[in-house]
């Protein structure tokens, strides 16, 4: 008997997808649907490449580099459809995607239709090749897919309706303010101290305002607006630990040594259910708002299992001292319901799952059911609005990004 994967025909997966998106209320605008209908993704996907595995609802890498990190890829079908949705396409829209492969532009000319106009511009020669061979096979003659840095935008098409960022970016270049037409929406994954939101994000005049931000996850930018993090393998590749600001303070031989140390528990009552999957996203960014030495972690559970158990495995926040840890974590006391908690390591274990339980209970009770932070862009150096909640400042070459939280003051400068 032959397996699902070979039996099943690109048609068939399409239409399965868009099901899968709709009914998980991903897709809610009828004419994106018709455009994950119209487009093969097969047909961009590596040619090893199944039709089952084309057509999952997940990442499809088409390209590492020489260290084998994934720099290339397609998106999450869920991720694009969220984006495409924000960027509010229509008929004759003109759109520059930062970032190529070529679905993603077959997407959004399906949705701007002839009397539109969708350039695709990527930094990687191969990728841009593969994706105007892929366009042409496919029927997507009409987007143009061009060799360019991000950081310059592509000013000789522009003004855009919408530009939409495929890659992670820690910052905004001028470049792409100045190339959005009146009314245009910017939509892209913002780093912010280690945690990645895709923000659409309207310009206001004077800075840019996110209408909409998820969280998300993708390839690191190239080129001139890449930015380092600092990364320290607290167990070979199994555990690191990533710090993306100027500020914290982290000995990565003695944070290594805190996992030999007994680990303490804290569990404060607060639960979420994965209906309310908010919850998870809005706590990882109230603990990274805060005013104190920080980090995320990156996890092997199958290989560490017996030994740390983060709340997510990409991304678990860490509270730090120089020597030791204390990361969130989660339980579940029934079926269906998870309790977070705080695991700490190292001499000052104690007092910083402490910390956390404290944070977890205050993000609950004062901003867990509330409109949750607001996120703007301003340009370096410009001064900023005052405010009487707790405000994240992120510091970049060319933009200072401010989180806020109405309700509780304080400020967080210098991070980055």
């Amino acid at each position: 008997m032959s397996n699902v994967a070979e039996e099943l025909t690109p048609d068939t997966a399409r239409q399965q997808l868009v099901e899968q998106l709709t009914a998980k209320g991903r897709l809610s605008r009828p004419e994106v649907a018709a455009a994950f209908l119209a487009v093969p993704r097969h047909e961009f996907a590596p040619a090893a490449t199944n039709v089952q595995a084309a057509y999952a609802d997940d990442v499809v890498v088409t390209k590492k580099n020489a260290a084998g990190e994934t720099s290339s890829s397609i998106s999450a079908p869920w991720l694009q459809a969220y984006m495409l949705e924000t960027a509010q396409l229509r008929p004759g829209s003109r759109v520059l995607e930062i970032g190529s492969g070529g679905y993603n532009a077959a997407l959004i000319a399906e949705l701007v239709g002839p009397t539109g106009a969708v350039t695709s511009i990527d930094i990687d020669a191969d990728v841009v090749t593969n994706a105007r061979v892929a366009l042409l096979r496919t029927g997507y003659s009409q987007v143009e897919v061009a060799l360019a840095d991000a950081e310059g935008g592509y000013p000789d098409n522009g003004p855009f309706d919408a530009i939409i960022v495929t890659v992670e970016t820690a910052d905004i270049p001028p470049a792409w303010t100045q190339q959005l037409a009146p009314g245009g929406l910017l939509v892209a994954p913002v780093r912010m101290r280690g945690n990645t939101r895709c923000l659409t994000l309207q310009n206001r005049g004077d800075h840019l305002a996110a209408i909409a931000a998820i969280q998300c996850g993708f390839v690191p930018m190239q080129g001139e607006g890449k930015t380092s993090v600092r990364r320290l393998p607290l167990r070979g590749k199994d555990i690191v630990l990533t710090v993306d600001d100027t500020t914290t303070q982290a000995d990565g031989e003695a944070l290594a040594a805190a996992l030999e140390l007994p680990r303490r528990e804290v569990w404060p009552p607060v639960t979420a259910t994965m209906d309310d999957g908010g919850a998870f996203e809005s706590i990882h960014l109230w603990l990274a708002c805060q005013p104190r030495f920080y980090g995320v972690l990156t996890v092997d559970r199958d290989r560490v299992a017996d030994l740390l158990d983060p709340d997510n495995r990409f991304t678990c926040p860490c509270l730090l001292t120089a020597t030791s840890f204390a990361h969130l974590t989660l339980r579940q006391p029934d079926r269906g319901t998870y309790q977070f908690g705080a695991h700490g390591f190292g001499p000052d274990a104690a007092d910083l799952t402490a910390q956390l339980a404290e944070l977890i209970v205050v993000w609950d009770q004062q901003h867990r059911h509330g409109p949750g932070p607001s996120i703007t862009v301003h340009p370096a150096g410009a001064p900023l609005p005052t405010t009487d909640g707790l405000r994240l400042l992120v510091h970049r070459r060319h933009t200072t990004i401010a989180i806020t939280w109405p309700g509780l003051a304080g400020n967080v400068e210098d991070m980055a």
